[in-house]
């Protein structure tokens, strides 16, 4: 047997990809062993590593789909269950990542966030949080600093850009934005931790049920739809069936 290295892209510098950059980007979910509320969400939760907490989070790796930063990565957490609770006794980290996996499912299908009509809510139905595996959607990337000295920044998603959005409009159509840097200044050097955080090794979600992010809905124009089609009924999400 023998591995053939030719058609595998060139390693790449440990360079960041420049603070503010505008990108389309697909989210994988890396699976993390722990149950979700959903049955299409068995095994996809990741438990946090500190002691004793009931923090649940979905554990994201996102591709640059296009452009000069094609194929390069960084990862991200999503809190979905655990952590801090609200005066109502709802988690606040769930609440945050909620509405950032809306603005995902309308950066990509080019709904504009204030379409409540019933065909634009019927795509924003979820099955599970297994649905959102391979989304691609209009991100602006920061530079996040590591607040202990001992590890590199990061880069992390810093919004989902929605289709009302001139960047969103320039990106779908091709065009490069230039960057704008969120400007924010480094944080004080934190005490040094025992351990740097350990990543899971699982592979992204996917099975032949798992819905497949088409290119067919929104993606392929640089104009958000006026009017959202009718959902068809189906095993799952409406982007399934454009």
């Amino acid at each position: 047997m023998t591995f053939d290295m030719n058609d595998v892209a060139p390693q790449q510098a440990g360079d960041l990809i420049p603070d503010g950059t505008f990108a389309k980007v697909t989210m994988s979910i890396r699976k993390g062993g722990v149950d979700g509320m959903s049955e299409v969400d068995r095994g996809l939760l990741k438990s946090s590593n500190q002691p004793g907490s009931d923090v649940r989070m979905v554990d994201a790796e996102f591709t640059v789909a296009e452009g000069p930063f094609a194929r390069r990565k960084f990862w991200q957490n999503f809190t979905v269950q655990g952590g801090k609770l609200d005066e109502q006794g709802q988690s606040v980290g769930w609440k945050i990542s909620k509405s950032q996996f809306r603005a995902m499912i309308d950066s990509a299908l080019g709904l504009n966030p204030e379409d409540m009509s019933e065909a634009a809510k019927a795509k924003r139905v979820l099955r599970g949080l297994a649905d959102l595996d391979g989304i691609t959607f209009v991100a602006k990337i920061q530079v996040e600093p590591n607040r202990n000295p001992a590890y590199k920044d990061a880069n992390k998603l810093d919004h989902v850009v929605l289709p009302t959005a001139p960047e969103w409009q320039k990106v779908m159509a091709g065009e490069q934005v230039p960057a704008q840097p969120s400007n924010r200044p480094r944080p004080a050097a934190a005490a040094p931790v025992s351990a740097a955080p350990a990543w899971g090794q699982s592979q992204p979600a996917g099975s032949a049920s798992t819905p497949a992010w088409s290119a067919g809905s929104g993606q392929s124009s640089g104009q958000p739809a006026a009017s959202a089609e009718a959902a068809k009924p189906a095993g799952g999400p409406a982007w399934l069936n454009p």
